[in-house]
């Protein structure tokens, strides 16, 4: 790997969080990304003496290059907000579907774009999606929309940026993760043809394969058991 940060949009919590203490502990300069500038310097204090914080929203895509006008070189950009949206049709919230879309794709395109002369040939990109994209469930169509557009997404840019290589990870439900520990999940365990979810450990483990395997370019990686299959 290349010298130059590894980059974590969306760092401040789960897998985002693991991604980064990942490249941390292998002895990597990492920096955390969240919307409160604090609580990314209290957590990247957590991860150890070579993570730093940073503060933006990504659904407020023109203060994105100001916050980050003091990034040296990115040699791994991790774009890994993740939004639980649920904004029925029949009772729409049109700023709730406004603030989604402009974060996951305005805000991912924008981060990449401000980047640009700090990413090298030797770059790599990873943009978190979800399977909503192809379950969806009642509530899920501005979530489910977004993220089929970072399927799409992740085509363009690697066309438009080559040789910067771009891929999707799309966890299904994370059974160890915060937001999922301790809820009832036996009905989606039998639906996933291995008998257990996937965990966060090997989220972590699919997003450095994709971020490390030179080979490895446009393409959207499923990690859920073969959830999908029943």
């Amino acid at each position: 790997m290349e010298n130059g940060s590894v980059l974590v949009v969306g760092g401040t919590g789960g897998l985002g969080r693991e991604v980064a203490r990942h490249y941390h502990d292998a002895g990597h300069p990492v920096i955390i990304t969240g919307r409160d500038a604090g609580r990314s310097a209290d957590i990247a204090s957590g991860i150890g003496e070579r993570a730093t914080g940073l503060g933006f929203d990504l659904s407020r895509p023109e203060t994105i290059a100001d916050a980050l006008t003091d990034v040296g070189p990115v040699s791994r950009l991790v774009l890994s907000a993740i939004a639980r949206d649920n904004n029925p049709v029949r009772d729409y919230t049109i700023e709730q579907a406004i603030n989604l879309t402009t974060m996951k794709l305005v805000g991912y395109t924008a981060t990449v774009h401000t980047l640009l002369d700090r990413l090298s040939s030797d770059s790599s990109v990873v943009l978190f999606g979800g399977r909503a994209k192809d379950r969806p469930y009642p509530g899920s169509t501005t979530v489910t929309t977004v993220n089929g557009g970072i399927s799409s997404l992740i085509r363009t840019l690697a066309i438009e940026l080559a040789p910067i290589r771009f891929n999707a990870i799309h966890p299904g439900i994370v059974g160890d993760s915060p937001f999922w520990e301790g809820k009832d999940l036996d009905a989606v365990i039998a639906r996933t043809p291995t008998g257990q979810l996937a965990t966060m450990s090997e989220v972590v483990d699919a997003t450095v394969f994709l971020l490390e395997n030179r080979s490895i370019n446009g393409i959207n990686l499923y990690v859920d058991g073969g959830w999908m299959l029943l």
